[in-house]
C-alpha cells in the first residue's frame, strides 16, 4: 500500500473511532426475519427495513427458485441488448399498477433509481429544490446531474414557496424540480405532499417523490403518493424493491413518456446488467400480494403503534414519526453507541446511528418493528429497553 494513503486511512479510521462514529458490520447467521442469530445468539430485531417480513416468505422463496430453474441465475446482459427478459416486461407492467402510474421502469437498487432519474432529466442548466433531510442516494443524484441544488428546510412550506419563486423567476434555469422523500427513514416524518403539489402548480415545478419508506406502508400499502390521491400529481414516484417488497431492486414510476425517455437515457438502465430472475420473480409475487390485501400493512401499524406506545410511555425520546419507524434519540454519539452495544447484549439488536446519517448530536436508536414480530416478542424488547435506558440514564 502507497504510504500516503496508509497514512491517511489510519488516521482516518482512528478519528472515527474515538468521535463514536465508526460503525461496526454484524454478520447474521441465517434469515432475516422478526429474530436474527449474531455470533450465536438469538436476538429480537428491531434493525430490519424488511417492514412486511416478505424477505423470508415461503410463497415468494418457492416463485424465485421456479424462476432460476427456467431462466438461470441471471439476465446475462443489459436491458438495451438482450437482457429484458419477458418477466422484466411482467415486472413494470405490475410495478405501475401498484403505483398508479401509466408505466415504470425498473432498476438494480433503489440508489440506483435516483443516480439514473435525476441526471437523466436535469442538467447544469437546471436547478433542483431539496428538502435538506433527503435520502444519500438523492443528494448524490443531484450532484451527478450537475444542476445547481438548492436547500430548502425540513418540511418548511415558506421556504420552498420562497426559493421556487426565486429560482422561476430569476430566468437562470431551464427546469427546476423539487424532490423530496415520501416518508423521511431518520425520524418518521411523512412529506407535505398536497402542499408541495399546489407550489408545484404554481411555479410549474417538476415533482419528484422517493417513496422508498413509504411504499408497503402508507397508502394501504401503495405508498406516500396514493395516501394522499396525488397519482396523477407527481411526476415521479421513486421506489424500492428491498424494504417492504423483501427482495432487491427500484422503480420509477409515471407517464409512459418519461419512461420511454429513461430507457435510453438513464445510464444505469444503459450501462448496468438487467435486475436477477430470481429477485424479479419474488419481486412480482410481493407486489401480487400487496394487491390482493392489507393484511399485511394492517399488523405492520398495529405493531409499530404497540411498540410506539411502550417505549413513550418508558419515557424515552421518540420525536415526532408518523410512521411505523421509531427512533429513540439519545443524543451524543458514543453514549449512542455504548446504548445500542448494550441492547445488544441484552438481546435486542438495534443499530446505532449516528453522523453522517444523521446531524452531529443527533444520534439514535432507530427501531422498525415489521409485520412479522410478535406481541410477545415487542414486550420483551420494552423490557430490554427499560433496563438499559435506567442503566445508562438515558430514562428514570
Amino acid at each position: 500500500m502507497a504510504k500516503i494513503l496508509d497514512q491517511f486511512l489510519n488516521d482516518h479510521l482512528q478519528e472515527l473511532k474515538d468521535a463514536g462514529l465508526y460503525n461496526v458490520i454484524d454478520p447474521v447467521e441465517g434469515p432475516n426475519g422478526p429474530t436474527i442469530t449474531i455470533g450465536g445468539k438469538q436476538l429480537i430485531n428491531l434493525s430490519s427495513n424488511n417492514y412486511l417480513g416478505l424477505a423470508t416468505d415461503g410463497d415468494l422463496k418457492k416463485l424465485a427458485k421456479d424462476a432460476i430453474d427456467k431462466y438461470g441465475v441471471g439476465a446475462g446482459a443489459v436491458r438495451t441488448i438482450n437482457g429484458t427478459l419477458d418477466i422484466h416486461v411482467k415486472l413494470e407492467e405490475k410495478l405501475a399498477e401498484f403505483k398508479g402510474t401509466e408505466a415504470a421502469i425498473a432498476y438494480q437498487s433503489g440508489f440506483n433509481c435516483n443516480m439514473a432519474a435525476i441526471s437523466g432529466v436535469m442538467d447544469k442548466n437546471d436547478a433542483i429544490l431539496s428538502d435538506e433531510l433527503n435520502h444519500a442516494s438523492i443528494i448524490d443524484g443531484c450532484r451527478l446531474s450537475r444542476a445547481k441544488i438548492i436547500r430548502v428546510n425540513h418540511q418548511d412550506m415558506d421556504d420552498l414557496r420562497k426559493k421556487a419563486k426565486e429560482a422561476t423567476e430569476s430566468g437562470q434555469f431551464n427546469k427546476v424540480m423539487y424532490i423530496t422523500d415520501g416518508v423521511f427513514s431518520m425520524d418518521g416524518d411523512v412529506a407535505n405532499l398536497p402542499d408541495a403539489v399546489q407550489i408545484a402548480k404554481e411555479f410549474d415545478l417538476i415533482t419528484y417523490v422517493d417513496d422508498a419508506h413509504g411504499s408497503g406502508v402508507m397508502g394501504e400499502g401503495k405508498g406516500t403518493v396514493k395516501h394522499f390521491g396525488l397519482e396523477r400529481e407527481i411526476d415521479f414516484q421513486i421506489g424500492t424493491l428491498s424494504k417492504a417488497i423483501g427482495v432487491v431492486g427500484g422503480y420509477v414510476a409515471g407517464k409512459q413518456q418519461l419512461i420511454d425517455w429513461l430507457k435510453v437515457r438513464s445510464r444505469p438502465f444503459l450501462f448496468s446488467t438487467a435486475m436477477t430472475p430470481g429477485d424479479v420473480a419474488a419481486v412480482i409475487g410481493a407486489v401480487d400480494k400487496l394487491l390482493e390485501s392489507s393484511e399485511l400493512v394492517d399488523k405492520l401499524w398495529e405493531n409499530g403503534n404497540y411498540l410506539k406506545e411502550g417505549l413513550k410511555k418508558l419515557g424515552f425520546d421518540i420525536g415526532h414519526s408518523e410512521t411505523p419507524i421509531t427512533p429513540c434519540i439519545i443524543g451524543e454519539e458514543k453514549l449512542t453507541q455504548q446504548f445500542s452495544k448494550r441492547l445488544m447484549e441484552e438481546g435486542v439488536y438495534a443499530k446505532s446511528i449516528v453522523f453522517p446519517t444523521v446531524p452531529q448530536g443527533t444520534g439514535r436508536v432507530r427501531n422498525m418493528p415489521t409485520a412479522a414480530h410478535t406481541k410477545d416478542m415487542i414486550d420483551q424488547a420494552l423490557s430490554i429497553y427499560e433496563k438499559v435506558g435506567k442503566e445508562l440514564g438515558v430514562i428514570s
